[in-house]
């Protein structure tokens, strides 16, 4: 049995759609920097960073980072309760668990604080 201690509590509703809602802004996002320098041959700094300075793309890019770090969140807990099983590893299944998913919050916490630095100048 999966303890709510690993999944935060939260519904395998929530989860599907948040799954596919992030996939949803991360596919855009992605076909929207593709199309933009393939739009752009002479792409330049100034380009890229007018680009970024305007509010939309700014928000657009958070939604992504969002999106990559809740996406990543729940396919890993998928594949943690999934494949580190209590019956195959007994109480450190759990344990392992934990830490793996401590380490993945610690690192995209990280991750979107710089996000927001680089993107508002916090």
């Amino acid at each position: 049995m999966v303890t709510a201690v690993t999944n935060l509590g939260r519904s395998g509703l929530f989860d599907w759609v948040f799954q596919r809602v992030s996939a949803i802004v991360l596919a855009a996002y992605t076909i929207f920097i593709v199309a933009f320098i393939a739009s752009h041959p002479q792409l330049d700094y100034a380009t890229w960073r007018n680009l970024f300075d305007q509010q939309w793309m700014r928000i657009f890019s958070f939604l992504a980072l969002i999106s990559v770090a809740g996406h990543g969140w729940i396919g890993l807990w998928a594949v943690l309760t999934d494949y580190v099983t209590d019956r195959m590893m007994g109480k450190k299944a759990l344990t392992l668990r934990i830490l793996a998913l401590s380490a993945y919050a610690l690192v995209t916490l990280s991750y979107l604080v710089w996000g927001l630095e680089i993107l508002w100048g916090f």
